[in-house]
């Protein structure tokens, strides 16, 4: 069985208190995985919006080439099911992580996000980049990354998981990690300048790249992104095991996806604290 679950399919069995508006959230992700019950986690798929094509039909994305006036409206139903506002970045395919408060506006340029804020959601939008969420085990603080094989390589998931035991005076084997949907092992062709850039790190990471035609790889980003976490002490790590449920590209019915439609919308995973 997959890590994750429909909201719709889980509402009478999760607690009251984990619950966040199902009728607005059926069809999105919920992750399964060892969280405080303070610690609240959705992704959303292309369900619940207003957009139209190419762009249909919840797209959260502003930068995209849909109309202004949709996105407004997606964000505003995200929002109201989250019941905790989400700060929408820049992203830039970076290492920058930035602490969120309540003042926090959209539009800030970082790739990872932290809040020991209570309804400040920590959120990335993506369309085939690697999304993950984080949280410790006392749950006083959560945060979140956009890993992209750029961002991947240069360090993103260390800086957030950095800025997340310093706030938290944690330690690494305290952090709970979630990876959400990305586009899959199958479908990720890269040049052989990403798998070096991977092995200059960590020479194992070469085992996640399968050869595919000459001077192309297919990389494996879950499992890049598994490697580098547990590298660094974080062994409780959750969600997307590379399988092909979770591919952004293959899912064209569930998950927007840049690299199948060039011109595409953008879902999101998210992380408060209630």
């Amino acid at each position: 069985m997959h890590a994750w679950h429909c909201l719709h399919s889980r509402r009478h069995s999760r607690p009251a208190a984990r619950t966040t508006r199902p009728d607005l959230l059926s069809g999105w992700i919920t992750p399964e995985w060892p969280a405080p019950a303070n610690v609240r986690a959705v992704c959303s798929t292309r369900e619940g919006g207003v957009s139209t094509a190419p762009y249909d039909l919840l797209n959260l994305g502003d930068h995209v080439g849909d109309a202004p006036a949709l996105v407004a409206t997606n964000r505003k139903r995200f929002e109201a099911a989250l019941g905790a506002r989400p700060v929408f970045m820049k992203q830039v395919h970076g290492s920058s992580v930035i602490e969120l408060d309540a003042g926090t506006q959209d539009g800030i340029e970082a790739d990872g996000a932290i809040t020991a804020a209570r309804a400040v959601a920590c959120t990335i939008m993506v369309a085939d980049c690697l999304p993950v969420l984080f949280t410790t085990t006392s749950g006083q603080a959560v945060a979140a990354a956009h890993a992209g094989w750029r961002g991947l390589a240069g360090g993103i998931l260390e800086a957030t998981v950095a800025a997340l035991v310093k706030q938290t005076q944690a330690q690494a084997g305290d952090v709970i990690a979630w990876l959400g949907p990305c586009i899959g092992p199958d479908a990720f062709e890269v040049g052989s300048e990403v798998k070096a850039a991977f092995e200059s790190v960590d020479s194992r990471a070469g085992a996640m790249f399968k050869p595919y035609r000459e001077g192309k790889w297919l990389a494996d980003l879950p499992a890049l992104a598994r490697l580098r976490l547990a590298s660094h002490g974080i062994t409780s790590i959750h969600g997307n095991d590379s399988s092909a449920a979770w591919c952004t590209v293959t899912n064209s019915s569930r998950f927007f996806s840049h690299r199948r439609d060039r011109v595409s919308g953008r879902f999101a995973s998210a992380i408060w604290l209630a």
